[in-house]
């Protein structure tokens, strides 16, 4: 690779990390207004959320491989492609099955965000800056989270739920056009070459193969996890218990990327400067912390939008400072292999995502019980995994 990143390049990359959030949490607001129009339960409504999540997860899995050894460019426009296709699917859905496949269609388009984002990025700017450069990253990928509920809120209570599937073409088809002009190949001329040789299986066997690696994606996923079922469950606590409109919803949820956004500055002002593990420690408890706030004001009877809201800020904020980390991490494991194991990294957060909003959804009882168990087990599990790599560390230097 001979040419250097410019600001077009950078700007362009943000950008796409923008895919996933007009897939997952523009859509978040639209759940309760699918259930009505389309006249379906609880589950099927929290499907039609999920779907995407699996969707996301499977694909970005496949991602970073195919990426590894075909190259960065094709793959990422193929993914954008996707997403638009999925997005006009979604908006002329006639039922719950067409918008399932619609949304799936979305999804892995979405997958080739922020795990060839973060890839990309480790290729261009190098693993010293990868810290700095993933948290920057991330602080724009917040604006997507901070905009897209307000405005696909707006748009459902003015023109219905298709309305947020025009805005996501309308938004991917300006992130494509970005990335075709500014996007070049990135991937090193060597790590062509890691696929054939390793095999797919063998490279994810390689991976795992490393508790760190292992632990680093794991404690990302469950963090992921905490917030995703945190999110759409707020969502209905909002408009079917305390039955506030969608709009309403949307304002409030900016505590959600308003946190991450404040976690990831404190991420990329502190830089390489800070271990790692400590970093990844350091956000697991917190997190679990907030976990538990929310957990024991929920419990307890206190059922307003400050009582979620509030610890959800704390909630991202945490995760915000850790999951820059963890990425670098994971990906700092096997470098051959930083493609893939941004593609599994990825696929963990969307799977563990997925997993606990649907779990959620069969628990959806009408009370916030559901929530609770949810967001702690997933806070728990997060908590155990972000321990065990600052663990290691004390043993080894001791």
């Amino acid at each position: 690779m001979s040419q250097s990143p410019t600001r077009l390049f950078a700007l362009s990359l943000a950008s796409i990390a923008l895919i996933g959030p007009l897939a997952v949490h523009a859509f978040m607001p639209v759940i309760p207004a699918v259930k009505a129009g389309l006249h379906i339960s609880d589950s099927l409504a929290q499907l039609t959320f999920s779907i995407a999540l699996f969707g996301m997860a499977a694909a970005t899995l496949v991602y970073g491989s195919l990426s590894d050894h075909f190259g960065r460019r094709p793959v990422l426009l193929s993914g954008l492609a996707f997403f638009l296709v999925g997005s006009v699917a979604a908006f002329f859905a006639d039922s719950v099955t067409t918008l399932v496949i619609g949304r799936l269609l979305q999804a892995f388009g979405a997958g080739c965000g922020m795990t060839l984002v973060r890839t990309i990025a480790r290729d261009a700017y190098g693993p010293d800056k990868l810290v700095k450069v993933l948290a920057y990253l991330t602080m724009f990928y917040t604006i997507g989270p901070m905009v897209a509920p307000i405005a696909s809120g707006v748009l459902v209570d003015h023109f219905g739920w298709r309305g947020v599937f025009a805005f996501a073409f309308v938004c991917g088809a300006l992130i494509m056009a970005g990335a075709w002009v500014s996007i070049y190949e990135t991937r090193p001329p060597a790590s062509g070459s890691g696929l054939p040789k390793l095999g797919l299986l063998r490279g994810y066997g390689n991976l795992f193969s490393h508790l760190r690696f292992t632990s680093y994606v794991c404690q990302t996923g469950f963090s992921t996890a905490a917030f995703m079922v945190t999110a759409t469950a707020a969502s209905f606590i909002m408009t079917e218990m305390l039955h506030r409109p969608a709009t309403e919803y949307g304002l409030w949820f900016f505590a959600f990327p308003a946190g991450y956004f404040s976690g990831n500055f404190i991420s990329s002002r502190i830089g390489a400067r800070a271990r790692i593990e400590t970093m990844v420690f350091i956000g697991a408890l917190l997190s679990f912390v907030s976990a538990l706030a929310l957990c024991i004001l929920l419990g307890s009877g206190v059922v307003t939008p400050l009582a979620v809201f509030g610890p959800g800020f704390f909630l991202t904020f945490s995760q915000g400072i850790s999951l820059p980390y963890g990425q670098a991490g994971a990906m700092a494991i096997e470098p051959r292999l930083a493609g893939t194991a941004s593609g599994i990294g990825v696929c963990l957060q969307n799977l563990c995502g997925a997993l606990s909003t649907q779990a959620y959804g069969w628990l959806a009882d009408g009370t916030v019980w559901p929530l609770i168990i949810s967001c702690g087990v997933a806070s728990v599990l997060m908590m155990i995994f972000g321990s065990i790599p600052w663990f290691m560390r004390e043993r080894e230097t001791h």
